[in-house]
């Protein structure tokens, strides 16, 4: 007879399913304000794409910018054989973050 590998494990209450929830609302908000942010009329994306082709100082620190989120994606990825991590809960928290950002923001002002 094949044993489980969940034992004796109970579910989530209401409260930790409550704040899953939670999480996952602040990470979409965050997703959603961001994506708004890079997208609109005189957004982010248009105004690093003209300082990008303005001056040679875009390219260099598009780069450099490169090069450092290269070594933060190595160092995201980099655990050792059969250790676990936390830093993988490193973007999850950020964008929370970012999305608790935009929630203030909207209660605040009515718009993101």
């Amino acid at each position: 007879m094949e044993k489980d590998n969940y034992g004796d494990k109970k579910p989530d209450s209401l409260l930790e399913t409550l704040l899953a929830v939670g999480r996952v609302g602040l990470m979409l908000l965050g997703i959603i304000g961001i994506a708004y942010e890079v997208f609109r009329e005189n957004g982010l994306l248009k105004q690093w794409l003209k300082s990008l082709f303005s001056s040679t100082g875009g390219w260099v620190s598009a780069v450099i910018l490169a090069f450092v989120l290269y070594l933060f994606w190595r160092w995201m990825n980099a655990a050792p054989k059969g250790v676990t991590t936390r830093r993988g809960d490193i973007p999850l928290y950020a964008m929370m973050a970012i999305g608790a950002f935009f929630l203030y923001r909207l209660i605040t002002t009515g718009s993101l």
